[in-house]
């Protein structure tokens, strides 16, 4: 007997059924998490059965997008302000935010010995092009700023300065030699413990305010079990080691 499509589908399901309980989750992602969280996602999706579709950008540009109607259901930011913001505003779940991470800043360039350990590159001026994410919406390019104000090296070389969207444009800036050197996060940098590529210094973090990040459950995520589910995920140990691998604080 020859099937049909419909019938060969509907035997597929019956053979092959869903996970139970299994959902899709929206999570916009804050861009110097991208690394670690590609690492994780896998693993939570094999746990949980839940699949994860990630969005990476700015943690600013993700505010206007979810005060304007953007249906992510978690946001992992680069800052605790944002999303305590939207917790206030009521667009997001008040109880589910927490600190997943604690970010590090590093001045960093493609060029291997071109960084010294204690940043003195900044002081020689021998460079053209500095890069920083934007420091309005992105909370490593706050530090940035904060860092070359508190070396008072900000006027020195704001002429210098080349402005990227967000962290990781930041950082393909310095990687395609745009700019000689950038300030970046030194998750994009770093993994296992070690510098990837290039030289680093990694700005001491008295220079810059705490760079806490945040995740929170956002309106579109009430009740569902995938949100609450990532979050759990976060907390273990298993994903906070693969954190700290990337050079975060705990």
């Amino acid at each position: 007997m020859k099937l049909t499509l419909p019938a060969l589908l509907s035997l597929f399901v019956l053979l092959f059924p869903p996970a139970a309980g299994a959902d899709e989750l929206q999570v916009a992602v804050a861009a110097n998490f991208t690394a670690p969280i590609k690492a994780l996602a896998p693993e939570f999706e094999k746990a949980t059965g839940h699949k994860l579709q990630l969005s990476f950008g700015s943690t600013g540009k993700f505010y206007a997008q979810i005060r304007n109607g953007a249906p992510f259901e978690v946001l992992l930011a680069a800052d605790e302000t944002t999303p305590a913001r939207l917790v206030e505003e009521g667009a997001a779940l008040a109880g589910s935010r927490f600190t997943y991470a604690i970010g590090k800043l590093a001045l960093w360039s493609a060029q291997a010995g071109y960084v010294d350990e204690q940043g003195e590159v900044l002081k020689t001026g021998g460079f053209r092009h500095l890069a920083i994410a934007n420091p309005k919406l992105a909370p490593y390019g706050a530090a940035a700023v904060a860092t070359l104000r508190a070396l008072g090296l900000l006027d020195a070389v704001r002429g210098k300065l080349v402005q990227a969207e967000d962290i990781a444009q930041t950082h393909q800036f310095v990687a395609s030699g745009n700019a000689e050197l950038g300030f970046v996060a030194l998750s994009q940098v770093q993994k296992a413990g070690k510098l990837a590529a290039g030289s680093a210094w990694v700005v001491p973090a008295g220079l810059y305010q705490p760079i806490r990040q945040d995740a929170v459950i956002l309106a579109p995520g009430r009740g569902k079990a995938a949100a609450q589910a990532l979050m759990d995920y976060l907390k273990s140990d298993k994903a906070r080691a693969v954190i700290a691998s990337y050079g975060y604080g705990l």
